[in-house]
């Protein structure tokens, strides 16, 4: 069965605007500021881009699809939150999904880590850039992240039972829902083979980025979520 279409979530048709179109067309409630924000993308992704390899050169031409508008599928699935709800990107790389989010939750902080020291210095200019005041960033690995958040976000940095183990030390377990889903993991994966699924060992759930949104890239994308 496929899941209702956020309120502030529409549906779209067509294959591919490579701009910041797409994400007005499939979050039209978007601010001035988040409007001036994702439009900028483009720009700040393609200068860093010419210096070092952020994302692939291949998807420059498709960021708002394959990078930002992907992101944005963790907020069509979790909703609104409430001020101040922690978020921790593990593995944010070039600041995927964390930065397309912080810009869509500026109400909510957000803490970027990555083990990679170029790339995280990358997507701590893009958020001075943006003035996002809500993102703080960290280059390290899992282990030298200390804090405990509401919910951890990932974009398929590691195997899923890896994943899971890493993320669950990270979330606060006194915490109380901050929005429809209670505290807990939310990842963007290719399709989730049945054993890599399997061997979790708790509850979990699988939505298709395709119930929320129609480009044709997101027919083999699905969100996990992991509740703690």
């Amino acid at each position: 069965m496929k899941h209702s279409t956020p309120p502030y979530c529409c549906s779209y048709m067509e294959t591919h605007i490579e701009n910041a179109d797409i994400v007005t067309r499939h979050f039209p409630g978007l601010t001035p500021w988040q409007l001036e924000a994702y439009g900028r993308l483009q720009e700040l992704y393609s200068d860093w881009n010419a210096k070092i390899n952020v994302i692939s050169r291949a998807d420059t031409g498709n960021l708002y699809t394959r990078h930002v508008l992907h992101s944005l599928a963790i907020a069509a699935f979790l909703g609104p939150l409430e001020p101040g709800t922690e978020i921790l990107d593990l593995g944010t790389g070039g600041g995927f999904p964390g930065i397309p989010l912080a810009i869509f939750y500026p109400h909510c902080r957000f803490h970027l880590v990555d083990r990679i020291g170029k790339k995280i210095r990358v997507v701590a200019d893009i958020a001075r850039s943006l003035g996002l005041a809500n993102v703080t960033t960290q280059h390290g690995d899992d282990g030298e992240c200390r804090r405990r958040f509401d919910y951890v976000v990932s974009r398929a940095v590691m195997a899923l039972p890896d994943l899971v183990r890493v993320s669950m030390r990270h979330l606060a377990h006194a915490a109380t829902p901050r929005g429809r889903h209670a505290p807990g993991l939310v990842c963007l994966k290719g399709n989730v083979l049945a054993g890599e699924a399997d061997g979790l060992g708790r509850p979990f759930a699988l939505t298709p980025v395709a119930d929320y949104f129609d480009e044709p890239f997101f027919e083999t994308k699905e969100i996990v979520y992991v509740p703690l």
